[in-house]
């Protein structure tokens, strides 16, 4: 599918550039190629399905996304030595699609893959952010660097998989 501005260059699909999960809150986060999106839940294998993440309590996603241009933004802006970390997974997000704005797709209902989900809201990062991962992070993704997603309808995705953007 080709894109309209925002979500990238006119030739070039908006696709999965990475799958991180973490078990529990404050868990280092693993890259994997594929997991496994379970409805109602989040990924299989990751803090938020488990009900396991540091926000559980109070201001729960299923899982959450951010995008490459979103990451640009904050690797300019964040220090040095925290680069590595961001390249790691340090952002903290469970999925990173290329050539997206996260708060571009809130609102809207996006397929990734074999599974279906709902763009519910910014996810701007906090405090407990740069206890975890150094200080400056949380300052450096700033406000726009994330949305909570909930999992209309399970499936497996995998790296490379495109987001198509479906109708509401």
């Amino acid at each position: 599918m080709k894109w309209p501005w925002p979500f990238g260059a006119r030739d070039v699909p908006a696709a999965l550039g990475a799958i991180y999960l973490a078990p529990a809150a404050g868990a280092p986060m693993h890259r994997v190629e594929r997991a496994e999106a379970l409805a109602g839940q989040g990924l299989d294998g990751d803090r938020y399905a488990a009900r396991a993440g540091f926000w559980q309590a109070t201001d729960a996603c299923q899982l959450t996304l951010i995008g490459t241009r979103d990451l640009g933004r904050a690797r300019r802006r964040i220090p040095p030595a925290l680069r590595t970390k961001l390249d790691a997974g340090g952002h903290r997000r469970n999925l990173v699609v290329d050539h997206v704005r996260a708060n571009d797709l809130v609102g809207t209902r996006i397929r990734i893959g074999g599974a279906i989900f709902a763009c519910r809201r910014p996810r701007p990062p906090c405090g407990y952010l740069d206890q975890i991962e150094g200080s400056g992070m949380c300052r450096g993704l700033g406000r726009d660097s994330g949305v909570c997603l909930d999992v209309i309808e399970g499936g497996w995705l995998s790296v490379g998989d495109t987001l198509e953007i479906l109708p509401n």
